[in-house]
């Protein structure tokens, strides 16, 4: 392991990089031994390591960290909104043919189902359920009746997330749940970067009479950190474009599939 240089004191930005230099080197580090490498506090390296993991780039355990388990790192939510723009809105006009008025929905954190959100002022009587305080803020003077999951606060996708969630989740059922991925796979199924957000998805899942998936050709084929539900659980997907092999493997389990 290479030491700080004497005399020099690490912007944020060069010590968050050093941190995953150092990590490159080792499986796993503690907070004592990257606070020494880089002669700065412990109180330092936590802070570093929270805004680390929380931009997906490492895993934290008690008391030091490790390299992020291979897959898929998650982008800023602002960057997740500018990608496939034009694919997510087509998807999510299709998803709005769905909402019938009075419905009672959950909204989940994606940035498709957040584009779902911003069209429904042209439906009425609606309640909706949602961890997404992006939704939120858009649907707070919409005239629909709206309930906030509880949890834990994940800045990157801006959710509330975790077992705090449950008690409120699991006590509310829904006509439909309106779900995002970061991937999907045949095998596998959705998938999401964090083990807390995974476990709030399936609260929310568990307590919907129809699931319908919002995903984009780009989440087709790739895998993320941890699982948040199979393909079986799924009634109805929508998205600009479905390989073929996903559109067999629907048919197969009776998953309607909606191109947008």
């Amino acid at each position: 392991m290479t030491m700080s240089l004497p005399g020099h004191r690490l912007l944020t930005s060069e010590r968050e990089q050093r941190i995953l230099d150092l990590l490159k080197e080792s499986e796993a580090l503690s907070v004592l031994s990257l606070s020494e490498c880089l002669g700065v506090s412990e109180a330092t390296i936590r802070r570093d390591l929270q805004f680390l993991q929380a931009r997906g780039l490492l895993a934290r355990f008690h008391g030091g960290a490790t390299l992020k388990a291979p897959g898929q790192l998650e982008l800023l939510f602002s960057d997740k909104e500018s990608k496939c723009s034009e694919e997510k809105q087509r998807i999510a006009v299709a998803a709005l043919e769905l909402v019938q008025p009075n419905d009672v929905i959950y909204l989940d954190g994606g940035s498709t189902v957040l584009r779902l959100a911003r069209l429904l002022e042209n439906r009425t009587g609606l309640t909706i359920v949602t961890n997404s305080l992006m939704a939120a803020s858009l649907l707070m003077e919409s005239g629909h009746r709206l309930i906030l999951a509880g949890g834990e606060f994940r800045a990157i996708s801006r959710t509330m997330i975790g077992p705090l969630s449950a008690h409120i989740l699991q006590s509310i059922a829904v006509d439909k749940a309106f779900m995002g991925t970061m991937g999907l796979t045949l095998a596998d199924g959705l998938s999401t970067s964090d083990a807390n957000e995974a476990f709030t998805k399936k609260q929310a899942m568990s307590r919907a009479r129809q699931i319908i998936l919002l995903a984009d050709h780009s989440k087709f084929g790739v895998s993320s950190f941890v699982n948040s539900g199979h393909l079986n659980d799924i009634q109805t997907v929508i998205s600009d474009h479905i390989p073929e092999d996903f559109q067999q493997r629907f048919t197969e389990l009776g998953i309607e599939y909606i191109l947008g």
